[in-house]
């Protein structure tokens, strides 16, 4: 159970026995009056994160923006470095802050709307999906088959071909394990994914193996390279949908932010950003 959904509960137990209606403290009333009363929507974004968020540039940069004009409001974005994993990123920039940086943002962009990852931190609210991201891989076409089916017989090919990933990523892990460990000697690690498509581009690697939305931005519409997702049977997640977070209590923000959202999709705002980025927008 949630703080809202125990503070609620205690609030109404307490009206039945005083047999009156007591009223519900408006907790993201007070909220949504101090973001009206500075005029800003403080918006969090990871740094060095292209297409999505980088410089101070990026999709969800230009997202931000666009949601909180569509509030009335100007948008403040704080860049942020990941932490060790999700949990760590809400906690600072989401429902408590962090000793160095101090308070929180009003809103989180690039949070994965997932049931385990909601539940797991029941101090925020995880919602609005505005993109789903898959995994993806940029290939040369007439060296590596397009990745689809069984891992033995998608992945093959890397036995002999060399394939590129950002080291410590799900692509990572999934490539390093797969066929008992055979192509770990033909996967090359890089910083980030556009230092494993740079690589691509010099013929130093065959493929890149990565969410395609990165992929994509990296390639900047080389059309050089194939471009796929990957349908490999054993993979786990293949996409996940991408949202915002707020606090847990922010009623009002959250429907705001998802009114604002929808009424993008609607005028064709959400789809010129992406398209901007050379990133395909995938409602699901």
């Amino acid at each position: 159970m949630t703080q809202l959904a125990r503070r609620f509960l205690s609030l109404t137990l307490a009206t039945l026995l005083l047999g009156i209606l007591a009223p519900v403290p408006a907790l993201a009333d007070e909220q949504m009056d101090a973001i009206r009363k500075l005029g800003r929507l403080k918006v969090a974004v990871y740094n060095n994160f292209p297409p999505y968020s980088n410089a101070e540039k990026g999709i969800d940069v230009e997202l931000g923006q666009a949601l909180a004009a569509r509030l009335g409001l100007k948008a403040e974005i704080i860049g942020f470095m990941a932490g060790e994993d999700m949990n760590d990123d809400l906690r600072n920039m989401v429902w408590k802050g962090h000793y160095l940086r101090g308070n929180p943002a009003d809103v989180m962009l690039h949070v994965p709307v997932d049931p385990v990852l909601g539940a797991a931190n029941e101090q925020v609210r995880i919602f609005a999906p505005y993109h789903h991201e898959v995994m993806g891989m940029a290939r040369i076409a007439s060296r590596v088959p397009a990745p689809e089916g069984s891992s033995a017989v998608a992945l093959e090919v890397f036995t002999r071909e060399k394939v590129g990933v950002e080291g410590d990523t799900l692509a990572d892990a999934f490539l390093g394990g797969a066929m008992h460990g055979r192509l770990r000697a033909n996967i090359a690690h890089f910083r980030s994914v556009g230092e494993a498509v740079a690589a691509l581009r010099e013929d130093r690697v065959s493929a890149v193996m990565a969410p395609r939305g990165e992929i994509e931005g990296a390639l900047a519409g080389d059309t050089r390279f194939a471009i796929d997702d990957v349908r490999i049977g054993e993979l786990n997640p293949k996409r996940w949908p991408l949202g915002m977070a707020v606090k847990a209590e922010a009623d009002e923000l959250a429907g705001a932010l998802s009114d604002a959202l929808e009424a993008l999709r609607k005028d064709g705002t959400l789809a010129a950003i992406f398209q901007r980025h050379g990133v395909t927008l995938r409602a699901q």
